[in-house]
């Protein structure tokens, strides 16, 4: 592994000194409290000595000429905060939801899955969440995959000002969820008369009065499904982009070749391209599944946590610190995350078994 050491006394002077001075800051600050302007910024100085002395180590293993080496060392730091900051708050939330915290005291009273068997025995809000979220989910993944691969094959024309258009497609996936919450909350107000706004306004004053919706507001599943324009507005750019990719990847040989042969537009995107873009669609269905299982802050700036359209997320967001029941708002979070789970990791591991066979 060390094959080979140069000598550098300039670096290892250097190495030395930062090793020396990281090491001094942390058992100072470890004894005494650094306080500047009345701020007790002694996390920040424990933080800024730790990655002094991490410089020094790293600069003593250059000088070893080893790849590997010097690799892992570059890449420890972010894998002991993965460690640290990830799966090691997984596995305290595993924990958790297997006691029966409830309340301001910790209580680590071990009672097993009864917290996930409340939920789904004796817990009608979370059948509603389970509902809601799989009419969400179903209907924000077709009208992402409709509208963006709609959109990518419109592009695909190669039409004069595509980069503007691309461009204005892409710019919703800007915003966050947050921001075109609010925006679409007004749009699809459903109050009416004098309190008429967004689009039922403009339906009202075209004489459209039939179109006049409740929106979210409508009896489920109804208005859940409602819920769903907002983030296919959103993120339909997201999955045009990505078909948009696959398409230009294509050949433009095998085109060529069917329109040769007598094939219509019609039966080159048929029969050519969309079989094509199983790759490309796959990885979407994927993406915004995800998205769409942990779906929180759309929903609570369009409908302000209706319980009518209540998902997993908030659920666990008032469960834990509304109501105070830790044990029960970690499982929550743990129902969210192996849901998460088995849709994202056979996909990972698809995706390195591919590229090993590649």
């Amino acid at each position: 592994m060390f094959r080979k050491f140069t000598l550098r006394v300039p670096r290892l002077i250097l190495a030395l000194a930062l090793i020396l001075l990281g090491a001094v800051c942390i058992f100072t600050l470890g004894k005494i409290h650094l306080i500047i302007a009345e701020n007790n910024l002694t996390s920040l100085g424990l933080l800024a000595g730790g990655l002094i002395f991490y410089i020094g180590i790293v600069l003593v293993i250059s000088m070893f000429e080893s790849e590997t080496v010097l690799s892992i060392a570059l890449l420890l730091p972010s894998m002991v905060a993965v460690a640290i900051f990830v799966y090691s708050f997984i596995g305290w939330s595993i924990r958790v939801s297997l006691s029966k915290w409830k309340g301001l005291n910790p209580d680590f009273t071990w009672v097993g899955l009864k917290q996930y068997y409340i939920l789904f025995h004796n817990n009608p809000r979370f059948v509603i969440d389970v509902r809601n979220t799989a009419v969400f989910t179903v209907g924000f993944i077709l009208g992402c995959l409709i509208l963006g691969l709609g959109l990518a094959i419109l592009l695909d024309q190669k039409l004069k000002g595509e980069a503007l258009f691309r461009g204005i497609f892409l710019f919703p996936m800007s915003i966050s969820f947050i921001a075109s919450g609010v925006v679409w909350g007004w749009l699809m107000n459903p109050a009416t008369g004098n309190r008429i706004t967004g689009i039922n306004l403009i339906f009202q004053t075209l004489g459209l009065k039939s179109f006049i919706s409740l929106w979210h507001s409508t009896p489920q599943p109804w208005g859940m499904a409602f819920t769903v324009i907002p983030a296919v507005w959103q993120l339909s750019g997201f999955t045009m982009a990505l078909y948009i990719g696959g398409m230009r990847s294509i050949s433009d040989d095998l085109r060529e070749a069917a329109r040769v042969d007598g094939a219509s537009e019609f039966q080159i995107y048929r029969y050519i391209i969309f079989p094509l873009l199983q790759p490309v669609t796959l990885s979407a269905v994927i993406i915004l599944a995800h998205m769409s299982l942990k779906i929180f802050d759309l929903i609570v700036a369009l409908c302000n946590k209706d319980i009518r359209l209540d998902v997993p997320g908030i659920y666990m967001w008032t469960t834990t610190f509304d109501g105070t029941n830790y044990a029960q708002g970690a499982a929550i979070g743990v129902l969210m995350l192996v849901s998460v789970a088995i849709l994202v990791v056979p996909y990972l591991v698809h995706n390195m078994r591919t590229e090993t066979q590649l």
